[in-house]
């Protein structure tokens, strides 16, 4: 029996997702009433200037007022697709008070603030759900949140940025450098005017402390995840890579320590073996690869941004919490928090692969192996190539080579696992040896 009066639907903001969920709501509202097991009701849409002729938008719908639209009281549910943090939280808060579940695409409110917006759906008795605010289309938060409830996640890995992996792949496939790939992705619409949230890593550490907290249990924040971007990755570092059978891409890493008393949550470049399912992941798409201690090794593929994709995710959870509105329910709330305490940085353990530029004279490597020693940091492989002699041929270098006085070189070193306090401290110092010129790049191996 399907229910006749309508569940009422709020949607704040109306731009390229907001406008894609007004579109299927109003032109698949018989799917959605079958889905659901009642019609919903497009009640209001709060935008800035309500004067503005949008295709395909009703024009009484439209408020600047959205304040006044979550006060209504007979409100189901508030979608809120604006983004940025205030008044967003405020509107989401009052919502609650008023009765009114949430849909979110907010990833940048929920990695600073989730912890205490879940706080008050449960005090309110409603839902708060936000599969849109990591990795667009991709069904990702539910899994983690309630298929993985049972199980132990200890590690998530990902690509969920698709401005950065579109940049770095073209920087693989063609040779590019960093700037000539990023004004590809801006011609083509996948990097904003203003590229900093992307190639910075904000976006991508976002996502990150959501993913960290669900897959966990723990109160990660944004703070809480140390993050690097891409701009100064080099055409040399993808050589780098692909001479090692690796690729570099920019990660999103959360981990469970091994005597599970803490978790690690981290955004940078890195070289993954070209063996590695993420390896793989071409263009603007995004992946996820969850290890989990009885399920296994999990990977999510999909697009990660765009009108239809992340509607999509959208459209998902509006259906969910809509369900639970009939059945008098809730079926978002998180589970009890864990207290995990989340290590710093420095007690990241991974391998590192590190080039300098040193002076091309004897004993050159033996005074570097003996910084890398004194720090306990251990040596996998050596790479020397001499850059005055005419030749991009690569050499094998024995502790204490270097072949001709005077010149200079490149010297990469790629490391076993350490601690990334034991790998800062070895950086610096071999910045102060005479011998080395500058330490070139520094990047972290992972997916091995």
């Amino acid at each position: 029996m399907m229910r006749t009066r309508p569940l009422k639907v709020a949607l704040l903001g109306c731009g390229v997702v907001g406008s894609e969920v007004t579109r299927i709501i109003t032109t698949q509202s018989a799917d959605l009433a079958a889905r659901i097991g009642a019609p919903i009701e497009l009640a209001g849409i709060a935008v800035r200037r309500a004067n503005r002729v949008r295709a395909g938008v009703p024009a009484e719908l439209l408020t600047t007022d959205a304040t006044a639209l979550v006060k209504r009281g007979d409100i189901d549910v508030v979608v809120e697709v604006i983004g940025g943090i205030e008044p967003v939280r405020t509107l989401i808060t009052t919502a609650f008070e008023h009765g009114a579940s949430v849909v979110s695409a907010n990833k940048a409110l929920l990695a600073a603030d989730g912890a205490s917006l879940h706080a008050k759906a449960v005090e309110h008795g409603v839902d708060l759900y936000y599969e849109a605010a990591v990795a667009g289309a991709i069904p990702l938060i539910r899994p983690l949140r309630e298929s993985l409830a049972g199980d132990k996640v200890n590690r998530v890995l990902g690509i969920v940025n698709g401005t950065t992996n579109f940049i770095l792949d073209k920087m693989d496939s063609t040779g590019a450098g960093y700037s000539e790939a990023l004004d590809e992705a801006t011609a083509l619409g996948y990097a904003e005017a203003d590229p900093t949230a992307d190639v910075e890593g904000f976006d991508a550490a976002a996502k990150a402390a959501i993913l960290a907290g669900i897959a966990f249990h723990t109160r990660v924040t944004i703070d809480d995840v140390h993050r690097e971007g891409l701009t100064e990755v080099t055409a040399a570092d993808i050589a780098s890579a692909r001479k090692m059978g690796c690729t570099v891409k920019l990660l999103a890493i959360c981990e469970r320590a091994r005597d599970g008393r803490s978790v690690t949550a981290r955004v940078h470049p890195a070289m993954i073996p070209l063996s590695h399912p993420l390896a793989s992941v071409r263009g603007a798409y995004n992946a996820v690869f969850v290890e989990a201690e009885a399920a296994g090794q999990l990977m999510f593929y999909g697009p990660g941004a765009g009108g239809a994709p992340t509607a999509s995710a959208v459209l998902g959870d509006l259906v969910a919490a809509c369900r639970n509105k009939l059945a008098a329910t809730t079926g978002a709330g998180e589970s009890a928090y864990t207290q995990l305490p989340v290590s710093p940085m420095g007690d990241v353990v991974t391998r590192y692969h590190i080039s300098l530029d040193v002076a091309d004279k004897p004993g050159v490597l033996a005074q570097v192996a003996t910084v890398f020693a004194e720090h306990d940091v251990s040596i996998d492989t050596v790479r020397q190539q001499g850059r005055n002699q005419g030749s991009g041929d690569d050499a094998a270098v024995e502790q204490g080579g270097g072949r001709r006085e005077g010149g200079e070189a490149s010297l990469v070193v790629v490391t076993h696992r350490a601690p990334d306090a034991a790998l800062s401290a070895t950086v610096s110092s071999l910045r102060k040896l005479d011998t080395v010129r500058g330490v070139a790049s520094i990047m972290r191996v992972e997916g091995e």
